[in-house]
């Protein structure tokens, strides 16, 4: 069952990016007014042009002066020029604007969503929704609506004028015109789930790619290049036969209303010339109406191919606010302006507290909960080590990062510094506890900006002292350019064993009040694992340290161990009592530790030799084969208890 807080803060946030697109479209109203108003400004010049142009040859048949008709001709030209281009101008404007803001907002919300229902969704479909729908937002609120009213308005206009020219010739126009725009509406419905469809596929497509470069390695060495290669070629096709059907779509809008107005023209042509010979209708008015009809073939297409890009744009739309809606963490404080002041932990309270806490993931759409912690309680002091074991699967990892708050807990309370860690603001919990992964997490970038990333304002002297702390100044000074060394992804340039001691090096920076090490030392050598232990009973003098420990002579000398298993609390004390009186501890230490406490490993080696030729052959009760020759040299397996 949820906690009180889980709920709130999920219900209230769930709806916040509900419509996300349309609050952001609605803060451009005033630009995409503007840009709307110079294409009707625009729109009038040219509806004015073919009007303008029956009057010319009103005064060419009169004998009449053509300065003016000209000159006021060419002057409507250039207004419906400089309308035109300033419209596209602001209204270009106003979608760069828009998009900005949607992927300022999206991104926002992404860096700030619940960690259960962030791992629900594939990287790669987030990326795609993220960079590439968005810019179809762009195309769909800006170019594409712009585009609409502008046509819409200079076909309306002109259906009127033409209405007042002619009666006969526009109802033969609407009647051709009618037939090919019901027919662009029935592609129009069957363009929008295509283009539907085709977003889904380029989802897919960059989930798979995503998939396969984030364990390219893994790749190789398993030789599933060619099988990797057809499963996402296999995706690809899929989003090009969809793309395809998009494109043909769109393709069928042009020709539907060409067809129509090249019909409308010839019935018009032909009908009006017969008036005009019959006296019926005058040349300059058939003129005006063949302009206006000519001018009409241009917006009715564009307003049609408006129509489709809209529609592919709603697709987009509707993916980014599904994205946008993901409910968010936090209790509210997650827009305060400025950083949260975080006031130092008091020393005569523990640092940490569990009472009673139970937690589960939640695994599918249904909600169903996988049960991790069940009823946990216990006591980390505000100074000192305090290392926490068990079997894999015991639930250490979900503490830190209930610890964390990167997840609710379902029942309990957890309290730092005395006070209920959900009732705290997230940056305030955060810039209190520091946590080094398990997977040593490093990014693109300097070393400096990797060690600085949660305290972007250290000092010299502070940076260097965690460098010293962490045991990275000899790594460091062999760098082609020290802390400025530019790494690539995944801190790719240092070994494990270094970008291991680099977040350690980050988390020191930060100054925490809580440590959280999630076996922090499980790259690092004996020498270097010798030295943290040096580290780690430093620092824990300067605040509370807890340490998750697969290797338990990192944490011998721990002022306390908490042994977890299933979940729940088995044993607490120092390494000695446990070793007397847990049968767990002591088989996990047992494990590892030898003559003492010195750790000891199981390796394999190959040993290629002459059987019952030496003391080797005889300790390890090889056979005598007989006469030896180049034939019955051989390889046998031996496993030898190694001290590390």
């Amino acid at each position: 069952m949820a906690s009180h807080a889980d709920k709130s803060s999920l219900s209230s946030k769930t709806g916040r990016g509900a419509g996300s697109v349309s609050r952001v479209v609605r803060q451009h109203t005033t630009l995409l007014a503007t840009g709307v108003l110079l294409g009707l400004l625009g729109v009038g010049a040219s509806l004015t042009q073919p009007w303008s142009i029956g009057k010319l040859i009103e005064a060419a048949g009169k004998g009449e002066s053509l300065a003016f008709p000209i000159v006021r001709l060419v002057a409507l030209f250039c207004v419906g020029a400089v309308f035109s281009s300033l419209q596209a101008y602001v209204i270009g404007r106003a979608g760069e604007n828009i998009v900005h803001d949607v992927r300022h907002l999206l991104t926002g919300r992404l860096l700030r969503a619940d960690l259960t229902e962030f791992g629900k969704r594939p990287q790669g479909d987030i990326l795609t929704r993220t960079v590439t729908d968005t810019s179809l937002v762009k195309i769909a609120l800006s170019q594409s609506l712009a585009q609409l009213i502008v046509s819409g308005a200079t076909v309306i206009g002109g259906v009127v004028l033409m209405f007042l020219i002619d009666v006969r010739l526009m109802l033969i126009t609407i009647a051709c015109l009618g037939a090919a725009s019901l027919i662009s509406l029935s592609i129009a419905r069957k363009l929008r789930r295509v283009a539907l469809q085709n977003r889904d596929d380029t989802g897919e497509f960059g989930v798979a790619v995503q998939r396969v470069l984030a364990a390219l390695p893994t790749v190789k060495a398993s030789r599933a290049e060619p099988r990797e290669a057809a499963r996402i070629g296999k995706l690809a096709e899929r989003a090009r036969r969809s793309g395809i059907r998009v494109n043909a779509y769109n393709a069928l809008f042009t020709p539907s209303m060409n067809v129509g107005t090249q019909g409308a023209l010839a019935v018009v042509v032909g009908a009006g010339m017969a008036w005009v010979a019959r006296g019926e209708m005058k040349m300059a008015d058939l003129t005006t109406f063949i302009m206006y009809l000519f001018q009409l073939v241009s917006p009715l297409v564009m307003f049609f191919m408006g129509i489709g890009q809209f529609i592919q744009g709603r697709a987009a739309i509707q993916r980014v606010d599904e994205l946008a809606r993901m409910p968010q963490e936090g209790n509210g404080n997650e827009d305060a302006q400025g950083p949260v002041p975080i006031a130092p932990l008091a020393l005569h309270l523990p640092a940490v507290e569990f009472h009673d806490v139970r937690f589960g993931y939640r695994r599918g759409e249904e909600g169903d909960r996988t049960q991790v912690l069940h009823g946990v309680s216990l006591t980390v002091p505000a100074r000192g080590l305090t290392a926490v074991v068990g079997p894999s699967g015991a639930g250490k990892t979900s503490m830190f990062q209930l610890i964390e708050r990167f997840y609710a807990v379902d029942g309990g309370v957890i309290l730092l510094g005395g006070q209920n860690i959900e009732t705290l603001p997230l940056d305030t919990v955060r810039g209190l506890v520091g946590y080094v992964q398990q997977d040593s997490a490093t990014m693109r970038g300097t070393v400096r900006e990797n060690l600085t990333y949660a305290h972007p304002h250290a000092s010299e002297d502070d940076i260097w002292e965690a460098v010293e702390m962490a045991g990275l100044t000899s790594v460091v000074a062999t760098l082609p350019k020290g802390l400025d060394t530019e790494l690539g992804d995944q801190g790719s340039g240092l070994s494990g064993g270094q970008r291991q001691r680099l977040c350690i090096a980050r988390t020191l920076l930060q100054k925490p009040a809580v440590m959280l090490l999630d076996e922090a030392t499980s790259n690092l050598d004996s020498d270097s694992e010798r030295d943290f232990r040096d580290v780690l009973r430093r620092v824990s003098q300067q605040c509370a340290v807890i340490a998750i420990a697969h290797r338990i002579s990192t944490v011998v000398d721990a002022e306390k161990i908490v042994v977890l298993e299933g979940g729940r609390v088995r044993a607490t004390g120092v390494h000695q009592d446990l070793m007397e009186h847990d049968e767990l501890y002591r088989r996990l230490a047992g494990s590892q530790l030898h003559a003492g406490t010195a750790p000891v490993a199981a390796a394999t080696y190959w040993v290629r030799g002459e059987p019952g030729a030496g003391p080797l052959s005889s300790a390890l009760g090889w056979p005598q084969w007989g006469s030896l020759n180049e034939q019955t040299v051989r390889l046998r397996p031996i496993r030898i208890e190694e001290q590390w």
